[in-house]
């Protein structure tokens, strides 16, 4: 089954209008069943999704491992997007960032093995290394391209400036930011840049961890061992008046005859031809879902609809800890 394509980056493949985002499979959304994740990928695939995105660092690599297993049962051609740079010990969510020539080359090399795979289709720097040159961090990734080992440049959560520094290097394929009606800090020229360079844009968390589907209707609920526990947007208080908000864009998905995800993921769609999102999934009903946005074509109204009930900045809380901000950098410059 076909779906809308977007094309990733000027250079690259063109690839479904919506990705996949594989992180919750293995890690940081509460209890994980290899299983039922393994359907949600074939299934995904069977109805034309063909990009999907991992990183080294989720469940420690045990979810690069669980897409070889995906690639050895679907086999036809698909697009996988991993990354590397932070670096973690099992079992904790504190971490440092690692943009080093040795390291990203040994990080790349061991996502080969893990995937299964002779050359991966995109790959990101997940975050940034305060301090060490952009220049050089891109020079160790074309290197790659030029061996083989990488297809595709991108970079997540980096600067605007950073982002026109390292295309005078080597063309950049993708930016991987947060971006959602709640999370719009991309607006301050990453999208315009993007649009530019002839870099897609990828937002991950385009349902705002969930938030913006409409499913999170007290802190209580979230699961033990979950990411969101200790996330500054889904503590008690915050969770409360952010719940507030989302009513009336409820009731505008109603009217709409759409779900709130879907009104979400629609919103995220319609910003422009560049963007990719990729929200997550290991649901088989969540999947059908989201790809129902696709389906969902907003006008000037809609727009302006949906800004009026949810405008830049509702959002109470910030998007992470102290410790989830390392490597990220302000979009501005």
């Amino acid at each position: 089954m076909s779906l809308p394509q977007r094309q990733l980056g000027r250079h690259g493949p063109l690839v479904s209008a919506l990705g996949l985002g594989c992180m919750g499979m293995s890690e940081f959304y509460g209890a994980t069943d290899d299983a039922e994740s393994l359907r949600v990928l074939l299934q995904a695939a069977e109805r034309g999704v063909s990009f999907f995105d991992t990183a080294d660092i989720y469940g420690f690599g045990r979810n690069e491992a669980l897409l070889a297993r995906f690639l050895k049962e679907w086999r036809r051609p698909v697009v996988i997007a991993t990354k590397g740079g932070i670096v973690r010990k099992e079992n904790s969510y504190e971490r440092r960032i690692d943009n080093s020539p040795a390291y990203i080359r040994g990080a790349v090399e061991e996502s080969l093995g893990r995937l299964g795979l002779e050359r991966i289709g995109l790959y990101y720097i997940h975050r940034n290394e305060e301090g060490r040159a952009i220049e050089e961090v891109i020079e160790t990734l074309a290197a790659l391209v030029r061996e083989g080992k990488i297809a595709h440049i991108g970079l997540s959560e980096v600067s605007v400036a950073n982002l026109r520094r390292a295309a005078k290097v080597h063309p950049i394929a993708a930016v991987q930011s947060e971006y959602s009606l709640w999370s719009r800090e991309p607006e301050d020229g990453m999208l315009a840049a993007c649009a530019e360079l002839g870099t897609a844009f990828v937002p991950y968390s385009p349902l705002g961890r969930g938030f913006l589907s409409g499913q999170f209707e007290d802190a209580s609920a979230i699961p033990d061992g979950d990411f969101r526990k200790s996330n500054p947007r889904f503590q008690a208080e915050a969770l409360a008046r952010n719940r507030t908000a989302l009513a009336g864009f409820k009731q505008l998905a109603v009217e709409r005859g759409a779900t709130p995800a879907q009104l979400a993921l629609a919103w995220v769609l319609a910003r422009g031809e560049h963007l990719i999102p990729i929200p997550g999934t290991k649901r088989l009903s969540y999947l059908e879902q989201n790809l129902g946005a696709l389906n969902i074509a907003l006008n000037a109204a809609d727009l302006a609809a949906i800004e009026a009930i949810l405008p830049r900045g509702f959002a109470a809380g910030d998007r992470y800890t102290a410790e989830g901000f390392k490597g990220t950098q302000a979009d501005e410059g």
